[in-house]
């Protein structure tokens, strides 16, 4: 029997809410991907999309065997970790006194996760020489995604194909303190800075803290606003 599991889980919703899917990973001996899954969810956003692949993550896996688990969303993490005992202290609340999130996701984890050996360790997405085993369960769920079909190895599935390539940047241009981008017709479009970490339409992930703007199908990244204004 292995002595510990090295896993990955990620979610992807194409414009948050939007067509959205799931997806996990298991690594072998070598820490290489070895068996995988991913699925659709139809209509959903990123947040649902990240805590369903983690549950369904952890539905598979032996619980017997502990688990290192590794995530790129903090949302997912901080949800069934530092965030979990408070909610149900105040009756499944938040600070503000509002119902929680995903309650029903949230819970389904938090049984799934009881007398259980897990580790969770946060991996930045979308890095050069990133984690390998986070990237593909990333490319995995933006597959499922866009595709609204099951794949995975006990599918006979293919690798997931890579991410397509990035658009280079705009440079941000201020104005009275406020950031901004130029679009490509000239003007200028605002930008806010994430609360919480998202999925673009591109399909790449954006941190909490990083400026996204609206684009045309939801928040993401600003050049995304510009490019999809230059293909119109």
């Amino acid at each position: 029997m292995a002595e510990r599991v090295i896993a990955a889980c990620d979610g992807a919703s194409k414009g948050n809410p939007g067509p959205a899917g799931w997806a996990w990973v298991i690594a072998d001996e070598a820490g290489e991907p070895a068996v995988w899954e991913a699925g659709p969810l139809g209509t959903a956003t990123n947040n649902v999309a990240e805590l369903t692949a983690l549950e369904r993550l952890l539905t598979h896996a032996d619980p017997q065997i502990p688990m290192e688990i590794r995530m790129d969303s903090q949302y997912a993490m901080k949800a069934v970790t530092t965030w979990l005992p408070g909610w149900k202290r105040k009756g499944w609340k938040t600070a503000a006194g509002k119902p929680v999130a995903n309650q029903e996701l949230v819970v389904r984890i938090d049984a799934l996760l009881t007398d259980r050996s897990v580790t969770f360790r946060y991996v930045p997405a979308h890095q050069v020489d990133g984690d390998r085993l986070n990237d593909f369960a990333d490319r995995a769920a933006s597959r499922a995604a866009v595709d609204q079909e099951a794949a995975g190895s006990a599918q006979g599935s293919p690798e997931p194909p890579p991410s397509s390539p990035t658009a280079a940047r705009a440079k941000p241009v201020r104005s009275g303190g406020a950031s901004r981008t130029r679009s490509a017709g000239g003007g200028s479009s605002r930008t806010l800075k994430a609360k919480f970490p998202g999925r673009c339409r591109c399909g790449r992930s954006y941190a909490a803290g990083e400026s996204i703007a609206k684009n045309p199908d939801g928040w993401g990244h600003p050049d995304c606003r510009t490019s999809a204004n230059g293909a119109a």
